[in-house]
């Protein structure tokens, strides 16, 4: 059995003072360090959020101005496509009326050469015929 003497009541005021001693050198502080630190984790994860909701933000700001810069150099494709048409129209219809109006020079030209190689074909067979005339005839004309 056990036997309650004065030994026992020593060593339960060692125990005593043993668990004050590591409450204030040990418990204390290490509870305080976790305290802090659980502190700075929460903050740290409050921060962290905070941060994302703000990246999130800005990611759709992003992509709302990347979709209008999309529609905008889309519209100016467009218009700068309907534009070159229109330019395309103008020089080939500019270039037609060229060519029809050279086309055009050139065949009265051509028409003009035309008559006139006629003309001097006409005077030249004139000659022939009357000099072939004087040497079958053996006369002059």
């Amino acid at each position: 059995m056990i036997e309650l003497n004065l030994a026992f009541v020593v060593q339960l005021i060692n125990f005593g003072i043993l668990v004050l001693v590591l409450n204030i050198f040990l418990y204390k502080p290490i509870r305080k360090v976790l305290a802090d630190r659980r502190q700075v984790i929460d903050s740290a994860r409050d921060k962290a959020v905070s941060v994302d909701e703000e990246v999130q933000a800005k990611m759709a700001q992003y992509e709302a101005r990347l979709r209008e810069a999309k529609t905008e150099a889309g519209a100016r494709r467009a218009d700068a496509l309907k534009q070159a048409q229109l330019e395309e129209t103008a020089v080939l219809e500019k270039a037609r009326n060229e060519a029809f109006d050279s086309l055009s020079s050139i065949r009265s030209r051509v028409a003009k050469e035309a008559s006139e190689a006629r003309e001097l074909l006409r005077k030249q067979a004139e000659a022939l015929s009357g000099d072939i005339c004087e040497k079958i005839l053996g006369r002059s004309l």
